[in-house]
């Protein structure tokens, strides 16, 4: 009991383990080793469900365009196919935020147990890491908020997606209804032309603005910074 009440997380005895690690066969190497292999198989089957999202929206949007312009088609279809992917898009993010949770664990045990087995000299990235990591266990919670994960999603893949959506829906318009005025053209039944595209360019507008990461941190580290860490639960 008194060797669990003198532990001390940020103590370089217990939070550098990684030397100990490769110095000696311990027991905590053992359990450490099938922890990150059990921890990195969470990661890449949610990594899977976050590619398998991405690709029926994919899919699906270019199913959508590919229809619209097999005939004389009203161009409500490619509208259609924008509400579609802003679907997949609220999907991908919650799903983005639970695939954070056990990449954070991953990462973790990667800059601060195996990186300071390969090179002690550099020490932990994470003082109180193990702690961290033990609070994570007992408690999980998404390390990055809704609106960060949206904002990540937007940038890498639903914003040039989208984008390449309306770029379509202005060539349907000009393609099926040449010499038509460009308002006339985009009207739908019993809704005027002007409020179909101002509603599209408002629409457009606020995706530009949620695509803006909330702080420096959210620009990346190569991407890898648009993640959470242990240490920052998000409700």
């Amino acid at each position: 009991m008194d060797d669990e009440n003198d532990f001390d997380p940020e103590d370089p005895e217990h939070k550098e383990i990684g030397r100990e690690m490769v110095d000696q066969s311990t027991g905590l190497g053992s359990v450490a080793a099938h922890l990150y292999r059990g921890e990195m198989e969470r990661t890449v089957g949610w990594r899977e469900r976050l590619d398998t999202t991405t690709n029926w929206a994919v899919t699906v949007m270019a199913a959508i365009v590919a229809y619209g312009f097999s005939g004389d088609v009203s161009h409500a279809v490619i509208l259609a196919g924008i509400m579609m992917g802003t679907a997949f898009l609220f999907i991908e993010a919650r799903r983005f935020r639970d695939y954070d949770i056990w990449r954070s664990r991953v990462r973790s045990l990667q800059v601060n147990l195996f990186a300071d087995a390969l090179d002690p000299s550099q020490g932990v990235e994470q003082d109180a890491w193990r702690e961290s990591l033990s609070q994570d266990y007992r408690d999980p919670k998404p390390k990055i908020s809704y609106r960060g994960a949206l904002a990540h999603r937007l940038r890498r893949v639903y914003l040039p997606l989208l984008s390449a959506m309306a770029l379509a829906w202005l060539f349907h318009l000009w393609a099926f209804q040449p010499g038509t005025p460009f308002f006339e053209s985009a009207s739908l039944p019993g809704i005027s032309g002007t409020l179909v595209v101002s509603v599209l360019a408002a629409y457009f507008c606020v995706l530009f603005v949620l695509a803006i990461p909330l702080s420096s941190k959210g620009r990346g580290e190569s991407g890898a910074a648009e993640h959470g860490e242990l240490d920052e639960a998000d409700l």
